[in-house]
């Protein structure tokens, strides 16, 4: 055999053994296409179930990685099939998709260890990416950890990935459905921020450390609060960060970052101080509360 059809050979076997395997359930008429050409174009192949006793059949017949609910069932029904699938196939991602969902639902659906929750309505390339990663993340089922949650006070402990931090953040953002889309998503973006200042940071990616996460609801605020394993920061240090730049050079940090050989950003507490309405560390910067008031 020549070596460039070795090359191409070995290539088609690679691709193949890297193939995401995606369960849909239902086939919703406006978010089908959309998400089917998504699914193709990260090399995820994808077949259709009618229904949930289709979708059982399927799982036992090929391995699925990852399963997505039909879009019209609601959280209940998607976790009660979630507890059969699990018979067949332990180790399945569920992404679940529902019309709409209570805190409850989504509480339940931490707990139950679903890989993401959305409600509509939907994005699908947002969903096609998220089922790309479930299919190669060897951790998700463990990455978050309920310790304990009511609608109003939820706390969890969640490893130092960035898949679980977006994962964390997606769901925290349905349980604030009372927020108009704007304040919501400025909210969330600077939650993450401030997750992967810890995660960065305090953790230093590291796969074994923890960061424990707590969101608090009250009638006049919402509070967010992040504790990292980490020995936590002087500001005078923070260099690395946009907050610590001098008004003489607004971008000094970027050069530092770049000589530490760290990623792009730097702007976490620049960004989160401009979203909510107080910020505020512990003496050595390794614990942070966040709180943005209902106006």
């Amino acid at each position: 055999m020549a070596v460039g059809n070795s090359v191409a050979a070995a290539k088609e076997t690679l691709n193949k053994a890297t193939v995401a395997r995606v369960l849909l359930i239902g086939k919703d008429p406006q978010l089908g296409g959309a998400l089917e050409q998504s699914l193709s174009a990260r090399n995820c192949l994808f077949d259709y179930a009618t229904g949930s006793a289709d979708a059982l059949r399927r799982l036992r017949q090929a391995p699925y990685a990852v399963v997505i609910t039909d879009p019209k069932s609601c959280i209940e029904e998607d976790l009660a099939l979630l507890h059969e699938m699990r018979g067949i196939r332990p180790g399945v991602r569920l992404i679940v998709l529902a019309p709409s969902g209570t805190p409850e639902e989504i509480i339940a659906a931490l707990r139950a260890r679903v890989f993401l929750c959305k409600t509509a309505p939907f994005d699908p390339q947002d969903i096609a990416t998220y089922a790309e990663q479930a299919a190669r993340s060897t951790d998700s089922l463990v990455g978050i950890e309920v310790l304990s949650a009511h609608r109003d006070w939820i706390s969890l402990r969640i490893n130092s990935q960035i898949l679980t931090a977006d994962r964390l953040v997606s769901f925290l953002k349905e349980m604030q459905q009372d927020l108009a889309e704007g304040p919501r998503e400025e909210l969330m973006m600077a939650f993450r921020e401030i997750l992967m200042n810890a995660i960065e940071h305090g953790a230093e990616f590291r796969p074994g450390k923890v960061i424990d996460v707590a969101a608090v609801h009250t009638k006049r605020a919402i509070v967010f609060y992040v504790h990292d394993p980490g020995s936590g920061f002087r500001w005078e240090s923070l260099e690395h960060a946009a907050i610590g730049n001098p008004e003489s050079d607004v971008t000094h940090h970027v050069e530092v970052r770049d000589q530490k050989g760290m990623r792009p950003g730097g702007f976490g507490i620049l960004i989160a101080k401009g979203v909510v309405n107080e910020l505020i560390y512990s003496e050595i910067g390794n614990e942070v509360l966040m709180i943005k008031y209902r106006t």
